[in-house]
């Protein structure tokens, strides 16, 4: 049977409104509510219409929406359409978005005598570019992170040597860390990185798995704090293989970290312990490994750090607070 308008009943037409999502509402020419459709009072949480009827429609909104729907009565009480898209509480007081079309209906005459508003709840919309627009943040965050520390490892590599060929080689070892740490970021999510997780990776390359011993609680870094972890666990971890415990079949590290309940703050304490290895002794010049364990790593995560070259190993430790660790400033 062929589509006939005009058989459509008035019982059909209710049972339309009813199943849609959107809320559909008539207005007089002034912009007061006399109709809401059943889904419409569904989507709006109206537990009875006739408390609304006769409202200004354009009191539900607020600010510069309430602007937007007042000029929307009047572009459609002058014949045209109007569209936009606002926030506006439901009746019971809970938030939403919505885009809003406010239409004429036109009488005999050809001259609007009703207006009809239909309102789509776009919140989740919302919510989802919202998300994106922090997720664009986020990435802009991340890569001024790298390039800061991309220009760091360059500027005191190249300073602290003067063998091209052993600078170079450095440097692509640096890079490789810091390319190590951002996959690790990239593969858990977007807050940062599990401490427990940032020290693994620092062994994992080298297969010294075996040597190590690794004990804390659970801590999600930032990912700023997460980077700077990884390059000085790095540098720790080569200057270990190259001269320290690790140099040795029998050497061992011991990676530790603590978190105890403190006056303003809850304080993260962090110590590398290094035994079975060959005597250490105090280097003979700074280069870049120590000036990042000792200066851009507790700048990168406030508190301090210690560096000492006892005969049995070389000692690390930083002492700073959970906040810091946790909180990415940029």
């Amino acid at each position: 049977m062929p589509f006939n308008a005009d058989t459509i009943d008035a019982a059909f037409v209710r049972t339309v409104l009813a199943a849609s999502n959107d809320c559909i509402k008539l207005l007089n020419l002034d912009g007061d509510l006399t109709f809401m459709s059943e889904g419409g009072q569904r989507v709006m949480e109206v537990s009875d219409f006739n408390q609304l009827r006769g409202c200004p429609w354009s009191s539900f909104w607020e600010g510069d929406s309430h602007a937007e729907a007042a000029r929307a009565v009047a572009e459609a009480r002058a014949g045209r359409n109007y569209r936009f898209q606002g926030p506006a509480n439901t009746a019971k007081g809970n938030p939403r978005w919505w885009d809003v079309q406010v239409t004429p209906v036109f009488g005999a005459d050809g001259k609007p005598e009703s207006l009809l508003s239909v309102s789509r709840d776009i919140t989740e919309l919302k919510r989802a570019e919202e998300q994106q627009r922090l997720l664009a943040l986020e990435m802009n965050h991340r890569i001024k992170n790298v390039l800061a520390m991309v220009q760091a490892i360059a500027s005191q590599t190249f300073r602290s040597t003067s063998d091209p060929v052993e600078a170079r080689a450095a440097f692509i070892d640096r890079l490789g860390a810091l390319g190590s740490a951002q996959d690790l970021l990239t593969q858990t999510t977007l807050t940062g990185a599990r401490m427990a997780d940032v020290v693994a990776e620092a062994f994992r390359p080298h297969g010294r798995e075996g040597q190590v011993t690794m004990s804390g609680p659970d801590v999600d870094l930032a990912p700023r704090c997460a980077l700077a972890l990884s390059l000085a666990l790095h540098e720790l971890t080569t200057n270990a293989i190259k001269y320290g415990a690790l140099s040795a079949d029998g050497g061992r590290v011991a990676v530790s970290w603590t978190l105890t309940p403190g006056e303003a703050d809850t304080v993260f304490a962090l110590s590398w312990t290094e035994s079975g290895g060959p005597p250490v002794a105090p280097p003979t010049r700074t280069g870049f490994g120590t000036g990042m364990i000792q200066r851009a790593l507790s700048g990168y995560v406030g508190g301090a750090t210690t560096l000492t070259y006892e005969p049995a190993g070389v000692v690390f430790t930083l002492t700073t607070t959970l906040a810091a660790l946790t909180a990415d400033v940029i």
